[in-house]
């Protein structure tokens, strides 16, 4: 069952997909239907899920459910990750970047940098502490509004200004 992602409960669980660039048009237009059409018909042991989805900066699908309701189980996600593996092929890029850490710029771009060198962006000041940083670990909507956007200063980023 599609709910908007607004009236998602703080407690419902989220993962966050975040894509190797940013979503023309087109391509968003294509997420959000496959996204509407997945989680209308999205179920765990015959049961649907309370289920929902957001584009945010028009690089990161989020997926959420309310497992106060019903819960995922394991073939359930398994489902939610054929989505986004279907998406990645039909795009043609990645939606696990995980290996990538995403920054906000003050254009409200997003730029993606390897771990391997976020230490040289910061001496470089490319990052610096006022920098945004996204935290893809959030486990849910409540963690999602509190820390998915934090200043660098105040995450696990804050250990290269040292």
């Amino acid at each position: 069952m599609l709910v908007p992602f607004e009236e998602m409960s703080d407690q419902a669980r989220i993962w966050i997909y975040q894509a190797e660039r940013k979503l023309d048009e087109d391509e968003l237009k294509l997420v959000a239907h496959s996204a509407t059409t997945f989680l209308t018909q999205w179920q765990a042991h015959g049961q649907d899920l309370q289920a929902s989805f957001s584009i945010e900066y028009d690089q990161f699908l989020l997926i959420s459910v309310d497992e106060s309701i019903s819960q995922a189980s394991g073939c359930s996600i398994d489902a939610s990750v054929h989505l986004i593996q279907a998406l990645e092929r039909e795009l043609g890029l990645s939606f696990m970047t995980s290996g990538q850490v995403a920054f906000l710029n003050d254009d409200s771009s997003v730029d993606l940098y390897p771990f391997n060198i976020l230490k040289k962006q910061v001496e470089g000041k490319v990052i610096r502490p006022h920098t945004m940083v996204f935290d893809n670990t959030v486990k849910n909507i409540a963690e999602f509004k509190s820390r998915w956007l934090s200043k660098s200063e105040d995450t696990w980023v804050s250990r290269y200004f040292k």
